[in-house]
């Protein structure tokens, strides 16, 4: 394949285009805050699957509350009864009244155990909706935190289309100097070979692979027509010459 040696070295300017952005869009797909962003959505899930269990516990809590405030209450409706007919004068009987006293006596100790565990539960409920608050907090945080870095990751993502815009702008006026079947060529070897088509031949070594050529390889390339389209045999990249190749 020949081609222009003025159009070859536009294969370098091409190529260096190409780089650029490829660069670009590197950074677009991999922005500085996208590896936080993934670090803090695994935390905010953890924290968010403790969060629904805590609210269950507190949930459970607050019924077990509810159950012990009714059984208390309910045990003292009977105490207050009992006390109203005794003092009412309504029982005569010695032995009913003892009864009654029996009775009133194990109302109390009833009372009390159950106010004891009622302030259990109380406590435990307490302390649920403490770690419930911690966690909401945590919450609230993380997508504080999420919020700023998504912001800043858009607009970092905004800026990196501008300029992948702004380099791609000048491609179609060099691929226009360029033949079809040399662009062909360039278009497939970008393919197959990293994003990297064409090394300058530059103080005697390869720019696409960075090896050296030994004298041999001078030696042919010296031999070989400017307009020859050159490939590098170690990595077959197009092989561009310039003043600095050390022919």
């Amino acid at each position: 394949m020949n081609a222009d040696p003025a159009v070859q070295l536009r294969l370098l300017d091409l190529q260096a285009l190409d780089s650029q952005v490829d660069q670009l869009r590197h950074q677009r797909t991999n922005p500085a805050q996208a590896a936080e962003i993934k670090d803090l959505l695994g935390k905010r899930a953890d924290v968010d699957g403790r969060l629904r269990d805590q609210r269950i516990v507190v949930d459970d809590l607050a019924v077990a509350q509810a159950k012990a405030d009714a059984d208390v209450e309910q045990v003292k409706a009977r105490r207050t009864r009992d006390r109203d007919r005794m003092d009412s004068g309504a029982i005569t009987d010695p032995k009913a009244l003892e009864r009654m006293q029996h009775e009133l006596a194990s109302l109390e100790r009833r009372i009390s155990t159950l106010e004891d565990e009622e302030l259990e539960v109380m406590e435990q409920l307490e302390e649920a909706q403490s770690a419930l608050a911690e966690l909401t907090s945590a919450i609230d945080d993380l997508d504080g935190r999420l919020g700023t870095l998504t912001t800043a990751r858009d607009e970092r993502v905004a800026e990196l289309d501008a300029e992948i815009a702004s380099v791609s702008a000048g491609r179609a006026e060099i691929v226009a100097a360029i033949p079809e079947d040399l662009l062909a060529l360039y278009e497939k070897l970008r393919a197959s070979k990293g994003g990297v088509a064409v090394g300058a031949l530059r103080a005697r070594q390869c720019g696409g692979c960075q090896l050296s050529l030994d004298a041999g390889e001078l030696a042919q390339i010296r031999a070989t027509p400017a307009e020859t389209v050159l490939r590098h045999e170690e990595c077959q990249r197009i092989l561009v010459r310039t003043p600095e190749s050390g022919l």
